[in-house]
Formats: C-alpha cells, structure tokens, sequence
C-alpha cells in the first residue's frame, strides 16, 4: 500500500499480500552467492542425516525474503535503520510458502529530519501452515507524506 509515516499507527498489523514459495534453486544460490559453506544448505546427502532430514533454507535467505514481503506494506518510503532480536522458532525448507505479517510497535518524528518520521515494526514470518518461521524487530526512517 506504499505507506507514509503518517498512515501508520501503533497497533496496525498488516498481512503481506504476496506468498512466496521457495525454491531449491533459491537455497542453493543463496548459500553460494554468500559463501556460505555449512553443508545443511546444499548437501542432501549430508542433511538426510541430521534432525532436519533434508536441505534446510539459509536462515539469512529467510531473513532478506521475510523484510522483502513486508516492504509494500511498511518501507517502501523508507530507509532501513536496523534489525534486532531476530528468532527462527521453526525450520524452512524448499517448497515453504512464507507470507509476512507486521505489526507498528512504535513511532516518533525525527529529531534530525523534518520529512521522516522513526517507526519500529515487529515481523513474524508465517509459512503455509501459520507456523511462525522467523520473528524480528525493525527500525525504520520513514517519508511524511509529500
């Protein structure tokens, strides 16, 4: 929904609109392109044999899609301040259809830029089953409206 600092309040959550489902070529170039060599991302031989059972998504990858599916709803006039207190109560793999929900924990006007406004949002990542694969906090510099 493209919102500005002043179309959010505390309280809101906002549901993604998009799911995204995750493919093996997603893990696997993800884990390369940040030479990430923990084989539990793209040995199958190796991951069968752990508690997983099977390839386990980069939690990094889980990370940058989950803040991706919020952006529309959240940051799009907006400029990442930081992330803090990141869990990952549950696994994902490929095949995981995962949907962001966001919820305005607090907001202020900028002391140093009249045109932003600081916002702090928690966002769980939801895989297709509502089981909650990622939660974390975010600050955020967000436009006032034009």
């Amino acid at each position: 929904m493209s919102r500005y600092y002043e179309d959010m309040e505390v309280g809101e959550v906002y549901r993604s609109r998009f799911g995204r489902t995750i493919l093996d070529a997603d893990n696997v170039w993800f884990t390369l392109l940040t030479l990430n060599t923990n084989p539990l991302h793209f040995d199958a031989e190796f991951a069968a044999q752990t508690e997983f059972g099977k390839l386990l998504v980069d939690s990094t990858f889980t990370l940058a899609l989950v803040t991706g599916l919020s952006v529309a709803d959240v940051s799009e006039h907006a400029v990442n301040l930081g992330w803090k207190e990141v869990t990952l109560p549950a696994p994902v793999y490929a095949g995981d259809t995962l949907r962001a929900v966001t919820e305005v924990l607090a907001k202020r006007e900028s002391r140093s830029r009249p045109d932003r406004g600081i916002v702090t949002v928690r966002t769980r990542g939801l895989n297709q089953r509502e089981e909650v694969v990622i939660e974390f906090e975010r600050t955020i510099m967000v436009a006032r409206r034009p």
